[in-house]
């Protein structure tokens, strides 16, 4: 089992930064690969960023290609996503999740934390 807690989420203008953070527990960190998904109002859940847990290879959706960058750190069990340059459109509950395998669809995760609320203003 691994149990996943989402924090960091919040009000912010358009065009400012948040970061994201992800605490995970249970096995091993390292090996799991770890993403983030988001889900606005009305939509359905979309793929955000991936990171595998060796080599720590990432990618990212289009709309948030070079603005949001994905990292973890496997000695502290973290997962982050450094948001910049903050849309309005990017307003959504942030969840991230952990699978063993590498994805970019969210039901193929087996792990998933409670979200985080992110709203940008404009």
């Amino acid at each position: 089992q691994v149990q996943l807690v989402e924090s960091g989420g919040g009000l912010v203008q358009a065009g400012g930064s948040l970061r994201l953070s992800c605490a995970a527990s249970g096995r091993i960190f390292s090996g799991y690969v770890m993403a983030w998904f988001r889900q606005a109002p009305g939509k359905e859940r979309e793929f955000v960023a991936v990171t595998r847990g060796i080599g720590m290879t990432t990618a990212y959706a289009d709309p948030v290609k070079g603005r949001f960058t994905i990292s973890r750190d496997n000695s502290k069990n973290m997962l982050y996503l450094q948001m910049n340059s903050l849309k309005p459109e990017d307003t959504a509950v942030y969840y991230c999740a952990a699978r063993r395998y590498y994805s970019v669809y969210d039901h193929n995760y087996d792990y998933w934390g409670q979200g985080t609320q992110v709203t940008v203003s404009s």
